[in-house]
């Protein structure tokens, strides 16, 4: 079974998921599963742009469809709410009306652009988390370089450990097998190595990965600015977005410090925010929650899909809306709570 057919086949489960989620929730079954309310996680928000070859597109959704988001969530009753409240929220008494809190990864700069003015139109407070080496420049970003290189050139060679491989690139097909394997090569070797070689072959194809972080990414005036409307926070995204988990510990806490540092000096407020880079299990374990707690971050939210329980632990989870999946009745389904229960989450 090919990496693609793979996807394509979960991704078909999941909306299959999704779509019963929407029933059992429209017929009132399993209200119990609701929770207090929700935290959701995006990334890119702007203008849908058609691509054969498209593997960051889960990481995107429309303006259009944040505003259908948000118009549904309001018309189910839920409260939107700072990120920095629901621990507060979550403290009250059962049988008041959800919240729900929204939270942006990475910093892009469509998130003013295009995200902004529809938090601004439904009064929805928002969280930015901020990488340092992103808003400044000085660090790539492997995904979005692998995409413009992996669509752009014919062909390549890397070494991925075994000496220099030939990867053909004529079709969507190759591009896909070729992007599987270089995240599997990040995931599982020293990965500012490996996104450091990426770079280099990024660059030996007239591609400059600083300049497309540099086109996407805020900068510090912006989140400065930023900083100052009534909706927004900044939090703490490390300085190289790399997983913390498999740093040593004193270099995860560095990175975790210097971005909190970082968003103080561009913000004039000190985050008690902070998103575990990827956010999975493997990326983020006891270690960083214990290192985020001695930091003094108060919250610590990750990737892993659920809803917030009344007991914080380590870590809060999030709710995707994912680029893949933008109906609107896919909001309700996921902020019922029903597609973690069909998960025997």
């Amino acid at each position: 079974m090919t990496g693609q057919f793979k996807r394509l086949a979960k991704r078909a489960a999941i909306g299959a998921g999704l779509e019963l989620s929407w029933l059992l929730a429209a017929a009132g079954l399993m209200r119990e599963a609701r929770g207090r309310g929700a935290v959701f996680t995006l990334h890119h928000v702007r203008p849908h742009v058609p691509q054969a070859f498209a593997p960051n597109a889960h990481l995107e959704i429309t303006p259009r469809f944040l505003d259908a988001a948000l118009s549904r969530l309001r018309r189910k009753g839920y409260r939107f709410v700072p990120l920095d409240q629901v621990p507060v929220l979550l403290a009250e008494p059962e049988g008041g009306p959800p919240f729900a809190a929204f939270t942006l990864d990475d910093g892009y700069r469509n998130n003013v652009e295009h995200a902004l003015p529809v938090f601004a139109r439904h009064q929805a407070p928002f969280t930015v988390f901020v990488a340092k080496g992103f808003a400044e420049g000085s660090h790539s970003i492997w995904w979005e370089t692998l995409a413009i290189l992996l669509r752009r050139a014919p062909e390549i060679r890397f070494d991925f450990g075994r000496g220099s491989e030939r990867l053909g690139l004529d079709t969507p097909q190759q591009q896909w097998h070729a992007f599987d394997r270089f995240a599997a090569y990040i995931h599982g070797s020293n990965e500012a190595h490996a996104v450091a070689a990426i770079d280099m072959l990024a660059r030996e194809n007239g591609i400059e990965p600083t300049d497309i972080v540099r086109d996407l990414v805020m900068g510090p005036g912006e989140l400065q600015w930023l900083a100052t409307h009534p909706l927004a926070s900044l939090g703490a995204h490390t300085i190289s977005h790399r997983a913390l988990a498999r740093l040593p510990e004193a270099e995860a806490r560095i990175e975790m410090q210097v971005s909190a540092d970082y968003v103080e000096a561009v913000a004039g407020i000190r985050p008690d925010t902070i998103a575990y880079p990827y956010g999975t299990p493997a990326a983020a374990t006891a270690r960083e929650a214990r290192i985020a707690r001695n930091l003094g971050f108060t919250l610590a939210v990750t990737t892993q899909p659920g809803l917030p329980a009344a007991q914080l632990t380590g870590y809060l989870p999030r709710l995707s809306l994912n680029g893949f999946y933008q109906k609107r009745r896919y909001v309700s389904a996921l902020a019922s709570g029903i597609p973690l229960k069909l998960m025997g989450r």
